[in-house]
């Protein structure tokens, strides 16, 4: 994305999709973020290990695991997909709904997000995305994140956000 058009105020899904494959953005109410450059290691591991973990736990079950980059699309309404103007990359995202699930990704929110904490991103995940994910879990029941968890894999403290119509603070 060029530094004039970073400048611009409100983006969508269709500006979203028009920017280059390898810069890697997330936009949440339009705004756009950058994403952090490659994680390191430490990160990678701890993704890797939450995955297969998870993938072999539901097995036989209708949910699916998928691990970043995987676009996760929460529209506001029923607006088509070039309108939408939250789009995010969680480190993992469970789905247990198959009709959520479409060739770009996920259209509405996943049952289980994990967000493995890095410096460049930290205070995004731990303030911006949890007040969005916790919006879209309480607002409408077709969004519902029923789960949300932090992982400080340098400080081994994994924090837990649930709800049923309210967030455990």
């Amino acid at each position: 994305m060029t530094q004039a058009a970073y400048k611009s105020s409100h983006f969508t899904y269709a500006d979203y999709c028009a920017w280059p494959d390898e810069e890697r953005w997330e936009l949440i109410d339009g705004e756009v973020y950058a994403m952090a450059p490659a994680p390191t290691r430490i990160h990678q591991d701890v993704v890797m290990a939450l995955s297969a973990q998870i993938y072999h736990a539901l097995d036989g079950t209708a949910c699916r695991v998928y691990a970043a980059p995987f676009d996760v699309r929460l529209p506001d309404r029923d607006e088509a997909d070039e309108l939408v103007e939250t789009v995010v990359q969680p480190d993992i995202a469970v789905i247990c709904n198959p009709a959520k699930l479409d060739e770009k990704g996920c259209r509405g929110a996943p049952d289980w997000i994990v967000e493995v904490l890095s410096l460049a991103t930290a205070a995004k995940d731990q303030i911006r995305k949890r007040e969005l994910y916790e919006r879209h879990g309480v607002l409408e029941e077709r969004h519902g994140v029923l789960e949300y968890w932090l992982v400080h894999p340098s400080d081994r403290i994994l924090f837990i956000s649930s709800t049923g119509g309210r967030w455990l603070r």
